[in-house]
This record gives C-alpha cells, structure tokens and sequence, in this order.
C-alpha cells in the first residue's frame, strides 16, 4: 500500500501569543478525500476546498488518495485560514506531487498564509505575534504574506521571506529557486518615516487651565476628566492628547502592535506601530466590545488602548456596567476575559480621558447660557457615574466655552512640540527614577512606591491632611493626589514635592465637591 507521511511547522494564536503546530499530512490510497482533525475552527476546515483549488492553479495535481490531516497538538483550538498554507504544502509532499530538496530543514521553517483559490497568498491576522513566538521557539525561517511582511520588518534574528503565490512555496521546497529574504529595519529608522496625524494644541483657543491640566496628565500618565458645557473644546482637547506623550519604545510598540494584529486591526502593508492608539468606541459600546469577549474571548476597546489614550465622549450615556468594568484595567493594567470557550488576560494600560455635560441640556453652571433642566434631573444625571469609577481620575476639569474676545485673537497659543518637550523631560526624570521597577510613569505606582517616591515636605503634608478632613478624600484620592504632585514637581524639575505642587494636585480634585457632594 503506497503510504506518505509529511509534516510542516506552523504557528497558532492565543490571546496574544503564538504556539506551535505542527501539520501531519498522512496520505493513503483509498477513496479520495481530505479530513483535518486536532481541534479546527470552521474556518480551518474550509481550508480543504481553498487548498484543492490553489494546488491545481499553482500548476500541481490532487492525487487521487486519501489524505488525513492532524494539526498537533490536538487540545489546542485551532483558528483562522493561516493554515491554509502548510497544509498544500504538507499536502504535495504527502501526495508526492514535490519532493523536497534534501539540503531544506523543513523542521526549522514555519509557513502561514491564507490561500485565494488561485493560488494567492492572503495576509492573516496576528502575523506579528506569531513570527515573535517562532522566533522564542528557535525557528531560523517563515514564509508569510506578502502583505505581512512591513508588520515584523523590525523583528530581528530570524529571517522573514514574503511570498505572494504558492507557486512560490512550491519552488523553494523542490530547490529551484529562492525566496528573497526581507531586509529587517531598526525600529528608531521606522519611527524617522511616520509623522503622527494629531490634533495640535495650536490650534486650541483659550482654555489655559484645561491645557494646563492636558499637560500634566501626559507627564505623569494621569487619567482625567473634563466637564463642561457644549461645544467647549472637550472632544479636541482629547485629541490633541497622543500628540503630547512621549513616543512609544520598542517594547511597547511591541505590545501594542501584537493586540492590534490578532485583531485583524492592521491595515495591509502596515509596519510596527509607532504613533500611540487613540481609541473613542460610541456610548453605545456593549461591556464585550469595551473590555474584550465573544466567543473566542478578544480583546476590547481597553486592550486596543494599550500604552495609549481611551477616550469616553458623553460618559454618563455608556451603560452603567460598561463604566464600572473599567475599574478592574484601570486598577491593575490587566483586563481578564473569561468566556466559556476560552479565558484570556490582555494588557490594557491606558490613559483615560472623559467628557461629559454637567447636565442634561449641558449648560449646568455655564456663565454664558441658563440651564433649564431640574435639579432632580441634573442629579439623576450625575449620578450615573459611580464614586468608585470617579476616585480612580485623577484629574477633574470643568471647561466653559471660550470669550468671543480669545476666539478672535490672532496670539499664538504654545503648539504641541512644545508642550511635549516640556512632558518628554519629565518623563525621562521618571524613567531614571523608576529603572528596574518595572514602571514608566507616576500613574504606575502602587501604595508602597508612592510612600516612597512622593513624600511630600511638612508644610504639604499638613496641606494635604486638611484637604483630606475637609473634602472628605478617600483614601485612593490621597494616593492619587501624591501621584499628580509628584508629576508636577517633575514638569518644575523639582525634587521635592512642596505645598504649591500639592496644592495644584488638590484643585483637580474640587469638582468632586461641585458636582457629586
């Protein structure tokens, strides 16, 4: 009986992460026919139909066997078309249509790639973290979508080799001819080419205090945010937010681009991502779309936010578990998604920047315009946001709309190279001060750090204690008030942390008085 036994190597995702698979083809004479086992997902078993057709388009014969295709290790759910790829190549070899050169390691090469039905190779999602996990496991060379390739140019020690056709692939294994080896770039050459389209605070009239604020939040990471009436500036103020902070390094744009991928978030031909994301999902957002589920337990809007800014417009319309679901990133930096099908821990360090309207009609306090709704309604409003939720900002703006006086002038307002000028030299004073921690910024410190990094002098001490008794603080708003004054001496260069900085830290937490007491 005329037996054949081919394997290949190909990677798999979970949650972030890549895990090997290995492709056992096993073809028999017999009736002819394609079976995959070892756990498959709708989408790998249609492969058999893709693999048929781009086989024959690509010049080769479907032997008439029986062909058993077992996608190891077997308790592993398999997802996705990326196996479309090894499986024709496991496929030729096992039906003897190629026979591979004898000088290949086919062992030390990983194929993925979604096959089109002549023999095109489609690019997948999750590229970047699976060329990360072959490269941990030893592999020397992957084979991968054309469209993929800008996605790991700047993975470094293992050699990427995009294709376009499987006629390709088909070549390379029998010996004759050669892929061409993708030049990988350093990752500060490919920040040197991209600009990031921002907002820029130039643009912005008036507000000097919530540019004040914007500011310190950047410098430190701080959560914030801005209450005020219609029309005031609040979404733009968010948004020129990315442009601000501090570039991302090689480690988190690593992150950030992983999460992205498995998203199937990254345009074709997209490189490492450079910019920090800007995620505003609508107020209608479900909790899974915000924090991560579905079936296959994804990441959500706060996960998509790592390392970047998430910005909630109009947060008391988000539904009331949506917001408190926020708590648990917020807190730890982690986002646990649990699913039946499947559990997952993604990243979701992010800044939060809300809006929101002091009432219903939105003109609650305005100098400018009578607000007409009830007291009864602007409490029922305002009481849509949680204490909970509101002791983790650190930073409490209300923004009224500008003088028509400030509009019309022509005095250049600070642009935001300046500005981030100032936060990327108090940034680099927290690197310095936190290297080997673990962490990048204020925002970051837990309860011990804090008693360590953020002892303030006795006379704010003594600042700090009446603000405390007066306002009612808890105490995750004291701490947090600590962070925000160290963040400010750090924008003055300052080493201690004195009354002035505490005291500008206090007054972004008085609109918790205002509006919630």
């Amino acid at each position: 009986m005329d037996e054949i036994m081919a394997r290949t190597l190909s990677f798999g995702v979970s949650g972030v992460n890549g895990f090997p698979v290995h492709v056992e083809v096993f073809g028999i004479s017999g009736i002819p026919g394609m079976e995959i086992i070892g756990l498959p997902d709708a989408s790998v078993r249609e492969s058999r139909d893709r693999v048929n057709a781009a086989i024959i388009n690509s010049g080769k014969q479907m032997q008439p066997k029986r062909i058993t295709i077992n996608l190891a290790p077997a308790d592993m759910k398999k997802e996705g078309p990326l196996f479309d790829l090894p499986i024709a190549i496991g496929v030729l070899i096992a039906t003897g249509e190629i026979v591979p050169d004898p000088g290949l390691d086919i062992d030390t090469i990983a194929l993925f790639g979604e096959l089109s039905l002549d023999g095109l190779v489609q690019p997948i999602a999750g590229a970047l973290p699976i060329v990360i996990s072959a490269k941990e496991n030893g592999v020397r060379d992957v084979i991968l979508p054309e469209k993929n390739a800008k996605e790991v140019a700047c993975v470094e020690g293992i050699n990427i080799m995009p294709v376009s056709h499987l006629r390709q692939v088909i070549d390379y294994f029998e010996g004759t001819e050669t892929i061409p080896k993708q030049q990988q770039i350093s990752y500060e050459s490919l920040k040197s080419g991209i600009t990031a389209g921002t907002t820029d605070m130039a643009l912005i009239k008036g507000q000097k205090g919530a540019r004040r604020a914007l500011e310190v939040a950047a410098a430190g990471g701080h959560n914030m945010i801005m209450i005020g009436v219609p029309g005031s500036g609040k979404t733009m103020l968010a948004r020129c937010l990315p442009g601000i902070l501090p570039p991302m390094s090689f480690e988190e744009a690593l992150e950030t681009t992983r999460i992205h991928s498995i998203c199937g978030k990254l345009p074709p031909n997209s490189g490492l991502m450079v910019v920090r994301p800007f995620c505003a999902p609508h107020h209608n957002a479900s909790v899974a779309s915000l924090i991560g589920g579905g079936q296959e337990a994804k990441p959500g809007e706060v996960s998509l936010a790592h390392n970047g800014v998430l910005f909630l417009d109009e947060l008391p319309e988000f539904s009331r578990s949506a917001m408190e679901a926020l708590r648990q990133p917020l807190e730890d930096g982690i986002v646990s998604v649990s699913r039946v099908r499947r559990q997952a821990q993604y990243q979701s360090s992010f800044m939060l920047v809300a809006a929101m309207n002091p009432c219903p009609c939105g003109y609650y306090g305005s100098t400018r315009r009578v607000c007409r709704c009830t007291p009864q309604e602007t409490r029922r409003y305002l009481d849509r946001i949680s204490g909970p939720l509101l002791d983790r900002i650190d930073l409490q703006i209300e923004v009224d709309s500008v003088p028509v006086q400030e509009i019309n002038t022509t005095a250049p307002a600070e642009s935001s190279a300046i500005v981030a000028a100032r936060v990327n030299a108090a940034r680099m004073i927290q690197l310095e001060r936190y290297r080997g921690t673990g962490k990048h910024c204020n925002a970051q410190l837990n309860n011990a750090e804090v008693k360590r990094y953020c002892a303030p002098d006795a006379e704010a001490v003594r600042l700090l204690d009446t603000a405390v008794e007066t306002m009612h603080l808890s105490m995750r708003a004291y701490q947090r008030i600590l962070k925000v004054a160290r963040t400010i001496a750090d924008l003055e260069h300052s080493q201690v942390i004195s009354s002035g900085h505490v005291a500008e830290a206090i007054q972004y937490r008085e609109l918790d008085q205002k509006y919630w007491r």
